[in-house]
């Protein structure tokens, strides 16, 4: 079954990334539209789409070609919108008046008579493009971020938009009142007495507040794991409840990228993320990067009672040792350590060498996350509650 939905919101993110302003609203009515007309025809997708996300003129030779490419190469635009210098249109026009008009319709390949009008070529071309879409954002489901280009990788923001980044609640030592809390408010109860002489009929009751604990990222940006972070600091940036989220990257050092993140364009977030930090796609200090955040956040309260999620491969240029060390600091701070490896994936993999053999034993879930389709474990991770007390 063909997903209206993602089809018009992928669709909509391309136009606008080729310089049209889509906005979210707009693809909203794309794929009402769609809904609503039950498109048959190759044209009528054109239609519903050029009504719904273009405003100006001036557009149409950009959303032509965004178009094209998107939906395949399967008609003339020109003659869609009238065109008198497409090649339909002057084909027509070369054609003899003797001629009928079912014989120009077929020649132009518009349409035929009786049942056929709704089974042409265009139609059926029509139904294999979009089932090959469909089966696009599929493979972009289980693809590998490794195997996926930059282009790729930004389409998938508009799925990951629908993702919910949900760390547990944690209760806070500030109260509020409420008719179920089990601690009297005392104050509260004695100014309300005086309504009644001094005797407290009504007794105020107070219970403690919970909030979200803070999500914190640390993603590998080395030659290897480059696509992974990217995908990662995408997820935090486009996911609903990532926007407090604390964000560092390391390779040969730390970099704290959380105000790059806060930007609301997500290319010019991630592009900013990029130019922040020097060491993009260089080599891999995983210890050293573990202790430039104890030491500089972490001990400062930054990690205290967080979710911790760890997006490397485990490979390490310095001693194991000190990635042992710093790991076990960071389970003691920690509410919950996510170690996200896309190596785990195979099913030959064994983490006995380097970083990650000594990182193991501090870790309290260890997740592929390789891909979209992955994605999701580590999101119920993340939001799984410790069995700790």
């Amino acid at each position: 079954m063909v997903d209206l939905a993602t089809i018009s919101a992928t669709f909509g993110d391309r136009v606008h990334a080729a310089g049209i302003p889509v906005t979210p609203e707009r693809s909203g009515r794309f794929a009402a539209a769609l809904d609503l007309t039950t498109p048959a025809t190759y044209d009528d997708v054109y239609w519903a789409a050029r009504v719904t996300l273009v405003s100006g003129h001036e557009q149409l030779d950009q959303f032509d070609r965004v178009f094209a490419h998107y939906f395949g190469e399967l008609a003339d635009q020109a003659a869609m919108r009238g065109d008198p210098t497409s090649s339909k249109a002057k084909s027509e026009q070369q054609q003899p008046s003797s001629e009928s008009t079912d014989d120009r319709r077929g020649a132009a390949g518009v349409g035929r008579s009786g049942e056929d009008q709704r089974i042409g070529d265009d139609e059926s071309v029509e139904g294999e493009t979009l089932a090959m879409t469909v089966s696009g954002l599929e493979y972009l489901h289980r693809a590998d971020y490794a195997a996926l280009t930059a282009s790729e990788l930004m389409t998938l923001r508009m799925l990951m938009a629908r993702m919910k980044l949900a760390p547990p609640n944690r209760t806070r030592r500030r109260t509020r009142r409420s008719p179920t809390g089990k601690r009297i408010d005392m104050r509260a109860t004695i100014r309300r007495s005086q309504r009644t002489g001094g005797d407290p009929v009504e007794q105020i009751l107070r219970r403690r507040t919970t909030r979200a604990r803070r999500l914190v990222l640390l993603a590998d940006i080395s030659g290897s794991m480059e696509p992974y972070a990217r995908a990662y600091l995408q997820l935090l940036h486009c996911a609903a409840g990532g926007a407090n989220a604390e964000t560092f990257v390391f390779a040969t050092r730390l970099t704290r990228l959380t105000r790059q993140l806060r930007i609301r364009n997500p290319n010019v977030a991630l592009q900013r993320a990029a130019a922040s930090a020097p060491d993009w796609a260089g080599g891999t200090r995983l210890g050293d990067a573990l202790k430039a955040f104890n030491d500089g956040w972490g001990r400062r309260g930054l990690a205290r009672g967080a979710v911790l999620l760890i997006v490397s491969d485990g490979w390490d240029a310095g001693d194991p040792m000190v990635v042992a060390e710093q790991m076990a600091r960071l389970s003691r701070l920690a509410y919950r350590v996510v170690w996200v490896n896309p190596r785990k994936q195979s099913s030959s993999y064994q983490p006995l060498v380097g970083g990650m053999a000594a990182a193991l034993p501090h870790i309290d879930a260890f997740i592929s996350g390789h891909s979209l389709e992955a994605m999701f474990e580590v999101l119920d991770a993340i939001g799984r509650q410790s069995s700790a007390p």
